[in-house]
């Protein structure tokens, strides 16, 4: 997604508590940035912030981590997630923002931060072959994931790019991870706790069915 500079995205960063521009410095050191010690769950690509800013004050008993590579999405998500903790009368105690490339996501975390959870919410589907390797659940991310994922750590995933999800469920498979569950169609029966983003309205406006999979690293029996 192209979005234009905004003038104001550095300062407000620049003078925000939970926000980070090196989270390679906070490798194995998660734990510390947050009021409690609790599960920890990551989101990559968070955008302009519509899904963590519905989900992290709903759930105060979870650290969240939202990552993104552009200033401006990083910078739109903590208006929209201050918003959300101001209308709930809460703390934003629980939640770190972070500017990031996700290419070499395995510096940011080690096994000792015990990532419980990865989010992956429509990302870019990078249709092009030659751009493959760019997608988020490319092998090429899926085996930096799994070196600092939890055990029993899931991986969340929506689009509404069938292309995209055919590919990722090969990918996983050769990544050495299994589904848990999975749907070509969210929102033929919408778990409650499901939380819609502006991207995920918007193809279901569209008639576009929300495909979703959580997946897990394959135990040996």
């Amino acid at each position: 997604m192209r979005i234009r500079t905004k003038p104001w995205a550095k300062p407000e960063l620049a003078v925000c508590p939970h926000f980070t521009e090196d989270p390679a410095s906070l490798k194995g050191k998660w734990a510390e940035k947050y009021a409690r010690k609790q599960p920890f769950h990551i989101e990559v690509g968070c955008g302009k912030g519509g899904f963590i800013a519905q989900i992290a004050p709903a759930h105060p008993e979870i650290n969240y981590l939202a990552l993104d590579i552009k200033r401006e999405m990083v910078a739109f998500a903590r208006r929209k997630s201050e918003k959300s903790y101001a209308e709930a009368g809460l703390p934003i105690d629980n939640l770190m923002l972070a500017l990031s490339n996700a290419a070499n996501i395995a510096d940011f975390f080690a096994p000792e931060d015990k990532v419980e959870r990865i989010y992956l919410n429509f990302s870019n589907p990078w249709p092009k072959a030659g751009h493959h390797k760019r997608r988020l659940t490319h092998p090429r991310f899926l085996e930096q994931y799994k070196s600092f994922l939890a055990p029993g750590g899931e991986i969340h995933f929506k689009t509404d790019d069938d292309e995209l999800f055919d590919a990722t469920l090969g990918y996983l498979a050769e990544s050495g991870f299994e589904v848990l569950r999975m749907t070509r169609d969210l929102h033929a029966n919408l778990p409650e706790d499901n939380v819609i983003t502006e991207h995920e309205a918007m193809f279901t406006a569209q008639g576009i069915p929300i495909k979703m999979l959580v997946a897990a690293v394959k135990t040996e029996e």
